[in-house]
């Protein structure tokens, strides 16, 4: 089986949602899954980028508590790694600017983002 981080959030929070749905006896309509060729995502194109640099927020880093790697398995320059209990850690000489480690961030805020060097 081949499914995305994001994927498998979005189905278990839906399967969760059902869930609740069976519990509360039907009060709110069941979720209609849309085919994956009709889904439109925004195309990301990541580009190198010295003059930026990702900054992360472990108060609401999904690592923080061992629940999330999406970061630092897209990272190609192996610049973010994990500290378990604490969060990420971004090693500034590392990190090309790139913007792939907040485009696929499950959180909203996003707990990483890219920012001028500075």
């Amino acid at each position: 089986m081949n499914i995305s981080r994001k994927e498998f959030f979005r189905k278990s929070l839906f399967s969760l949602g059902e869930a609740l749905n069976v519990i509360a006896g039907g009060a709110v309509q069941p979720h209609v899954e849309v085919a994956p060729e009709t889904q439109q995502e925004p195309e990301f194109v990541p580009a190198e980028r010295p003059d930026l640099l990702a900054i992360a927020d472990n108060s609401i880093c999904l690592a923080r508590n061992c629940g999330c790697f999406a970061c630092i398995e897209r990272c190609e320059p192996r610049a973010i790694h994990v500290v378990f209990g604490t969060g990420i850690r971004i090693d500034e000489a590392r990190c090309t600017g790139c913007g792939w480690c907040e485009y696929v961030c499950p959180v909203t805020p996003k707990a990483v983002t890219i920012s001028p060097r500075g």
